[in-house]
Order: C-alpha cells, then structure tokens, then sequence
C-alpha cells in the first residue's frame, strides 16, 4: 500500500496534506489498514528508508525504541527553526552541494552524515566532506542532537532565502515530491516556487504542533 509519501517521492500529483482533518479517500495505515486522517504520522523502514503511513494507534505502539524490530522507527513531530544557525556562503560551499537546498541526516547504515538535494528526478545525495560537516556541526551545536534516521537539518538558500530547520525526515521527502510533480523547465517555473515559499511558511505552523 503506497504510502502519501512514496505518491509526492513518486512525482503522483495528490493533495497538499492539512493538519488535522477528515482522512482522505484511499489514505490508510500501512500497518493495520485503518483510515488515517492529513497530518498522521509516518514510520520509516532502515531496510530500504521506505516512509510508512501509521494511525494513531500503530503510532503509540511504535513510539519506543525496542518497538519495530530494530528496523522501523516512529519520526519524531519536533520541528524547529534554526535562528541564529552559522552558515555564510563559504561553508555552504565546502559542503560541496551543488544546489541552494538540501537535507542532512544521521545515517546509521552509512555510518556517517548523509547529504541529499531535491531535484526534479527525486532526491539525490551528494558527496559530503566530513571535515565541513564538523566545522558546521562545531559552530551549531544543536546539530549533535539529530536523531539518527528520523531527522535532519533542511536548509534552503535558494532566492535569498535563508531556511535552517530541524524536521522529522518526512517533512524532507515532501518537499522533495513537491519539487518533482511541480517542477517545469529550466527553473522550475513561479508555480513551484510559490508552494516552496508556502511549505516552508508551514513549517512555522507545524513547529507548534504535537500529534
């Protein structure tokens, strides 16, 4: 069952997700089948970093770490904007991204921080210099409390914009099928950039919101 999440990685166009609501018609729980409602929460699969739709009930079954089997994990719901985050265009090129936005996660498979970019063929990773991942890891301490596979720093300079962000990593992937379905040409097109401008205007909402 193809979770909201694998439809937006996929580019499948589908309805921008509300914060509380009546579920929508098909969206059900990948563990028990039961409707959920816009806003659920999701479970990442380590396996194949596969994004689970779960009700609210699979949630609390699955809100521990000894739940899962060692290979699924519940995302957390924090999400925090990065004021004052140290990131001048200097450091932002030693990272070696090859794009104004990217996302930043604990890899425990890799065994190392891993660092990917949206494009309009899905997310992509790029080569991360260790040594400027501890520079800017030294500089933001609030950087060693990711917690592994479940979340990530999302930053976004893209138009002058400077977006520092801790997410739960579905918030990552969203943003990454937002690009691919609505992408057009060579830069994407205004339509794009509008509903960029409005996922991260979001986030501020969702930043006060516990599920």
């Amino acid at each position: 069952m193809a979770s909201r999440l694998a439809k937006l990685a996929q580019g499948t166009p589908v309805r921008q997700p509300a914060l509380a609501g009546k579920p929508e018609p098909g969206e059900r729980c990948d563990m028990c089948a039961a409707p959920v409602p816009p806003g659920h929460r999701h479970l990442v699969d380590l396996n194949d970093r596969r994004m689970l739709c779960a009700c609210r009930a699979c949630a609390l079954l699955f809100d521990s770490t000894a739940a899962g089997g060692g290979h699924l994990r519940l995302l957390p719901t924090r999400r925090r904007r990065l004021d004052g985050f140290v990131l001048d265009d200097a450091r932002w090129d030693r990272l070696r991204i090859p794009v104004d936005m990217a996302f930043f996660f604990r890899n425990t498979e890799a065994e190392r921080v891993s660092a990917f970019y949206p494009s309009p063929a899905g997310p992509t990773e790029s080569l991360l210099e260790l040594e400027a991942w501890t520079e800017l890891e030294a500089d933001n301490p609030i950087l060693t409390e990711l917690e592994p596979d479940v979340e990530a720093l999302l930053v976004s300079r893209a138009r002058k914009m400077r977006e520092h962000w801790l997410v739960p990593i579905d918030d990552c992937y969203e943003l990454v099928g937002l690009i691919r379905s609505r992408w057009r040409g060579f830069g994407g097109g205004e339509e794009v950039w509008t509903e960029i401008d409005r996922f991260f205007d979001d986030l501020t909402t969702r930043e006060q919101t516990r599920w």
